[in-house]
């Protein structure tokens, strides 16, 4: 949730959403609610442990954070 009169605060939330409906969601049928809460939960880790992303020069956000870290 973004603070009060800071919109920009929910501008991540609303990038990671899209990212998953566009990877996991869309073109798929769930048959329960159960079924699409396990989708998201496995989603999860897998974007923060094993998705590489570009924009972090080509590493996984965990391993980002990592090399931010040790270079602090």
């Amino acid at each position: 949730m973004s603070r009060v009169a800071h919109c920009i605060d929910n501008g991540p939330m609303e990038g990671f959403w899209g990212i998953l409906k566009r990877e996991r969601y869309y073109g798929r049928r769930f048959t329960s609610r159960e079924t699409l809460v396990e989708m998201i939960t496995k989603y999860i880790p897998y974007y923060n442990s094993e998705r590489i992303q570009r924009k972090l020069y080509r590493m996984t956000p965990m391993e980002f954070h990592a090399a931010f870290a040790a270079a602090a």
